[in-house]
């Protein structure tokens, strides 16, 4: 009984020596993105105040890449790197011509629209508490987010063309937060949170928040290879004020995750 007891020590140790001794991780996937998207806004007409509020589709899920390395510069010193992305596209066709007044909208008449999402960090994070199976690091880094959209119509006589050609994209710095387990010999569970502010970057006069937050469990087969699933969510929630009013949006991003670890 000793014997085995002492066989199975030591194999963790092995493992934990291991995982300790990783220098760079590299964590690829992909993502079953399903998103929610709300369009706000108001403006002053004929002094009246309007306003709307309006959810959006852009239909279905689909599966985006999802990458995220760590490099290890100390046992409690870390360099890590998210990227994600989402791009969709809608078009809607007239399946049979319209009129009304003088007015005639022919079958075939289409508008189509184009949404993409980037987000990509690089945060450095301490290991402010650092046990043999526990770790609670905290973050500081910065992150880039672009989101441009694109709208174009043919509706016969009526109207040909782009109506909506818009992009914004900056850069910020974002506090974060991690918790990392290591309840088994080869399994690891990593949660992570991450926040900015727009008015902490050059987001031009966009005014909001982009938060993050994700958890993986990850097994290691080998020192070296392993897998992993979890859950990522994203949420963009931004105003831009003009001179005719403020208009706003706000998406969420979310879906399971699931991919490999290469560790070196």
């Amino acid at each position: 009984m000793n014997l085995i007891a002492l066989a199975l020590l030591a194999a963790t140790g092995t493992v934990q020596a291991a995982d300790e001794d990783d220098r760079f991780t590299l964590r690829l996937g992909a993502i079953n993105l399903d998103a929610d998207n709300t369009l706000r806004g108001s403006t002053v007409v004929d002094g009246r105040p309007l306003s709307f509020n309006e959810d959006f589709s852009l239909g279905g899920k689909q599966w985006e890449p999802r990458v995220d390395g760590v490099f290890r510069i100390s046992d409690r010193q870390r360099l890590i790197f998210d990227y994600f992305r989402y791009g969709k596209d809608r078009r809607e066709t007239l399946d049979e011509t319209v009129s009304f007044d003088d007015v005639v909208v022919p079958a075939g008449s289409f508008v189509k629209a184009e949404l993409k999402y980037q987000v990509a960090s690089l945060v450095y994070d301490y290991a402010v508490i650092d046990s043999e199976r526990f770790e609670l690091g905290l973050q500081l880094g910065a992150e880039y987010a672009k989101v441009s959209a694109d709208g174009y119509a043919d509706i016969g006589e009526l109207y040909s063309g782009r109506f909506l050609d818009e992009q914004a994209d900056g850069i910020a710095p974002v506090v974060g937060a991690r918790l990392t387990f290591q309840p088994g010999e080869r399994w690891l569970v990593n949660l992570q949170g991450q926040y900015l502010n727009t008015r902490w970057g050059n987001f031009d006069d966009y005014d909001g928040d982009l938060s993050r937050a994700n958890a993986i469990v990850e097994y290691r087969f080998t020192d070296n290879f392993g897998l992993f699933a979890g859950y990522d969510w994203f949420r963009l929630d931004v105003d831009q004020s003009g001179s005719d009013g403020v208009i706003g949006l706000k998406q969420e991003f979310k879906g399971p995750v699931a991919g490999i670890t290469l560790a070196f």
